[in-house]
């Protein structure tokens, strides 16, 4: 692979997002990574509908893109289309998941399409690995929460009865008398 087709791990798993329970990327960002116009991307997705089914890929409502729009914190919104000037997107965006984003190599054909696609699934797989490992984590740290509680109750319950044994008995030196007195 040459140095132009590599793409920085961290700069991917940014354009990762969750959308329906599903992490996705959008159109936008696969043609900036592929080197081609979005709407090339599209028409090549068109072209080749039969190969990429709902769980490939799937449009965004417009909720789904005002979330993401607030997410990716842009100052102005890609759909606006400007009166001055026209510009900007007519149709909502598109979002592939890993499995789209591969057959996007295949539909694209070109070495960097592919080359990206790799290193793309390589970060979803990453990503993966971290959410398995944070969900691990959180079961963990529920049951010892749940531990903790328990042996909680049982300790007070252990003072308290203590306490109250203490109270019946004072063990122990008391001060002013004498045990051989006689």
């Amino acid at each position: 692979m040459t140095k132009l087709m590599q793409v920085d791990h961290e700069h991917l798993e940014q354009k990762i997002y969750q959308v329906r329970g599903q992490k996705v990327m959008l159109d936008s960002d696969l043609a900036e990574l592929y080197g081609v116009e979005t709407k090339a991307l599209n028409q090549a997705v068109k072209r080749n509908s039969e190969r990429f089914p709902a769980s490939f890929m799937f449009q965004l409502t417009a909720g789904e893109e005002e979330f993401l729009r607030s997410q990716i914190v842009t100052s102005k919104s890609e759909n606006q289309i400007s009166k001055e000037k026209r510009g900007g997107r007519r149709y909502a965006a598109k979002v592939f998941t890993e499995h789209g984003v591969l057959m996007l190599a295949n539909v694209l054909r070109s070495s960097r399409a592919i080359a990206v696609s790799i290193q793309i699934v390589e970060a979803f797989v990453k990503m993966r690995a971290v959410t398995a490992i944070h969900g691990e984590l959180s079961s963990r740290l529920t049951e010892l929460e749940k531990t903790v509680k328990t042996q909680g109750g049982s300790i007070d319950f252990i003072l308290d009865l203590l306490d109250r044994e203490m109270k019946k008995k004072r063990i122990g030196f008391k001060p002013g008398k004498k045990d051989n007195d006689a």
